[in-house]
């Protein structure tokens, strides 16, 4: 979506406020149509994910939360394999410093959320999530 809507990212705040913005328009007009949809994002701010909240609690969407994280030396590791080019797939441009950047604005999020560390096998909190969905 951030390269759709533009041509070279840079990650701001004001591009993100926009990004989250048209994201934030488009998910609610897909779920009042029904649509089910996971929205992958990085939501670092609770103000952003509240917005979230209420388009769930507007739309009578199921809601589940799930925090993906690793250690920084992971990620330092896998940014570094991604501007190596090592996956052709990966249309991400996020670098190292982008995530430095970006790291201690993180807030913790409020309501209940699964948390996935994929350094370890992610196998048993997916479980749970698909079993919550599933409900």
């Amino acid at each position: 979506m951030r390269k759709t809507l533009f041509s070279s990212p840079d990650y701001s705040s004001a591009e993100s406020t926009r990004l989250f913005s048209a994201c934030h328009n488009l998910i609610e007009e897909l779920l009042g149509k029904g649509v089910p949809l996971i929205f992958d994002a990085t939501n670092l701010s609770e103000r952003n994910r509240e917005r979230l909240y209420c388009i769930s609690d507007r739309t009578g969407a199921k809601l589940v939360l799930v925090r993906v994280e690793a250690p920084s030396a992971t990620v330092y590791q896998r940014l570094t394999a991604r501007g190596e080019g090592a996956n052709r797939d990966d249309k991400s441009d996020a670098d190292w410093e982008v995530y430095r950047r970006m790291k201690p604005r993180v807030d913790k999020i409020q309501r209940n959320h699964f948390v996935v560390d994929t350094s370890r096998d992610i196998s048993p909190v997916v479980d749970k999530i698909v079993c919550m969905i599933n409900r």
